[in-house]
């Protein structure tokens, strides 16, 4: 049995860098923000202590704001769920003042009528909003227009059966797959998505073209696997997995073409097509048609998918 210690455990590492995005060290180990948060607590301490020597001792003074510069110092060093502490503060507060009822509603909330008592849309609850969906439409080249946040191409990945290869063919995937995430010159996000599996057009296709095969016992077979996989989708809930690559490009500065984000999103994903290649993973755009019926999913998570040949998984 080998040991933690063995040489084949070290024959298959692969150094992928991790925390890519960290922000620069400016002052020691901490940020720009860090600093800057610190830097503006120590002025207004420093100014409170000024201003009030007159008539407070400083051993007091100190007494009274050291929980304040504790919760300060919480506050810029503190992380939580891999996000510096003040940001997931106000995500935290944006949250729970964004409403929750959303409904689409491109023409606005009408208001509820005269004749509705008051007791009762009190009890009701706060009125649902518009929803305002992150995204503008998708571009003829099936681009999705993410307004001032830029653009985002996305593609449909190939699995790759990592368990079945040697150490050797092990060692070369990863090492591909590590010099791609070296590539990386943008946002890129690796999504694993799952959904159900409709196979009503699978089973009436099976039906449809049985009684054309060359073969009694063809035919045969190919009604017995449709009766199979009808029941098979009666008993079960079947799921299906895909992966999803989205390159997102920054939004353009003013004089710079829309278009020039589109184009640069879609030749990332021809990047990571070509990059992917030498790890076994086949990089397939969506274009405009299937990025709507994706986003239109996303909506509506219990709507079936319907099975057809596409990749499956990914890495």
């Amino acid at each position: 049995m080998p040991g933690p210690d063995d040489p084949a455990d070290y024959a298959n590492a692969t150094r992928i860098p991790a925390d890519i995005s960290r922000p620069d060290r400016i002052l020691g180990p901490l940020t720009a923000r860090q600093s800057a948060i610190l830097a503006a607590a120590a002025l207004v301490l420093y100014g409170g202590w000024w201003a009030t020597r007159p008539v407070i001792a400083p051993l007091a003074y100190a007494a009274l704001v050291l929980p304040i510069a504790g919760a300060v110092a919480a506050l810029a060093l503190g992380r939580r769920e891999g996000i510096d502490l003040d940001r997931f503060l106000v995500a935290a507060l944006r949250h729970a003042r964004t409403p929750k009822r959303r409904v689409h509603a491109p023409e606005g909330i009408p208001p509820l009528p005269g004749i509705v008592p008051a007791r009762w849309a009190q009890r009701a609850g706060p009125p649902p909003t518009a929803l305002h969906m992150p995204y503008d439409g998708v571009t003829p080249g099936g681009v999705l227009d993410l307004g001032s946040a830029g653009k985002a191409a996305v593609a449909e990945c190939s699995s790759v059966n990592f368990e079945l290869r040697s150490a050797a063919e092990q060692q070369g995937l990863s090492a591909a797959f590590a010099r791609w995430l070296n590539s990386l010159t943008g946002p890129t996000q690796l999504l694993v998505r799952c959904h159900r599996i409709d196979l009503a057009p699978l089973v009436d296709d099976l039906q449809h073209h049985a009684a054309a095969l060359p073969h009694p016992a063809l035919e045969r077979a190919a009604r017995d696997h449709a009766d199979f996989l009808a029941d098979l989708s009666l008993r079960r809930d079947l799921l299906g997995r895909q992966i999803l690559l989205v390159a997102r490009e920054e939004s353009a500065g003013r004089g710079v073409r829309g278009a020039a984000g589109e184009g640069r999103a879609l030749q990332r994903l021809e990047e990571a097509a070509r990059g992917l290649a030498p790890a076994d993973v086949a990089v397939a755009p969506l274009d405009g048609r299937r990025n709507a019926a994706l986003v239109r999913a996303a909506c509506n998570p219990d709507t079936p998918t319907q099975s057809g040949n596409r990749p499956e998984g990914g890495l």
